[in-house]
């Protein structure tokens, strides 16, 4: 735990498994908290789907196995709570209802702990099931056939978690606690982000989905680029450095084209000017 950190001194218990939860416990632990992970019996999927996450969003914690089934083993977590400030899960409410993990009587137990629930439907539609992949699909946020390149819901959602998280200490530092839970669903992390679409500003031909021709992508002669030349100053130097009297699309393309991705990258670079080669995965 770092010291001096916001958290620093804090205790938070999880239950919470695959990505968004596990993702708002490391955001948590790298705020200053102390973290300890109960996994089932069976351990965190994402540890089978990817060990070097998994070791990365899990660094720092402490990570003990706790079978909920057994009357023995839900009362060590009760012991874990009994000293946490935070509580984080991702199961759907009925089925920690069935392990007696209920707001009103978790919070009448132990007065100072905050739970954020992630859900993937806001109640009361929190126990359909879903995903990553279906919350996106739902708000037009998909291209098929691809794939969508990062968990945009559940890392947002992590966030919102995070967030709620603070929140609820802050009402607790306040005396303002109520029942001290807050509820973060996953499609609606997706709905915050699908504004641009529903406003038309990144939908196709919108200003910034094809519209702007220096807030773009260009072909180059190997690789492409990408470039955020929305301000004038900006624009004007594009122009000035390539030698164009316009900036149109198919002007910019051409310029574009005659040489690499690396070139103009380094290129813009020189000239304090937004552009940056695509790259395939991440540095």
């Amino acid at each position: 735990m770092t010291a001096g950190a916001p958290l620093s001194g804090l205790r938070a218990v999880t239950l919470a498994v695959n990505v968004p939860g596990p993702a708002a416990a490391a955001r948590l632990r790298e705020f200053g908290a102390g973290v300890v992970k109960a996994e089932p019996p069976g351990g965190d999927p994402l540890a089978r789907y990817n060990p070097a996450w998994y070791r990365a969003l899990s660094d720092g914690q402490e990570v003990l196995s706790l079978d909920l089934k057994e009357a023995a083993e839900r009362e060590r977590l009760h012991g874990l709570l009994a000293n946490a400030d935070l509580f984080l899960t991702s199961s759907r409410p009925a089925a920690l209802q069935r392990l007696g993990l209920i707001p009103a009587g978790l919070h009448e137990e132990y007065p100072r702990l905050g739970w954020v629930a992630i859900v993937g439907h806001p109640s009361p539609r929190a126990d359909e099931p879903g995903h990553d992949l279906t919350y996106l699909a739902g708000r037009g946020l998909l291209d098929p056939p691809d794939l969508p390149r990062t968990l945009l819901a559940d890392l947002a959602g992590a966030e919102r978690a995070v967030s709620a998280a603070l929140g609820l200490l802050l009402a607790r530092e306040r005396g303002a606690y109520t029942t001290a839970y807050a509820e973060v669903a996953l499609s609606e992390a997706a709905a915050a982000f699908d504004q641009p679409l529903r406003h038309g500003i990144t939908g196709p031909g919108g200003l910034l989905g094809g519209g702007l021709p220096g807030y773009n992508l260009y072909r180059c002669s190997e690789g492409w680029i990408a470039i955020a030349a929305l301000e004038e100053h900006f624009l004007e130097a594009l122009r000035s450095g390539l030698g164009l009297p316009e900036a149109g699309y198919e002007d910019l393309q051409k310029a574009f084209q005659r040489r690499t991705a690396a070139y103009w990258e380094g290129w813009a670079a020189e000239r304090d000017l937004p552009l940056v080669a695509v790259r395939e995965t991440p540095p």
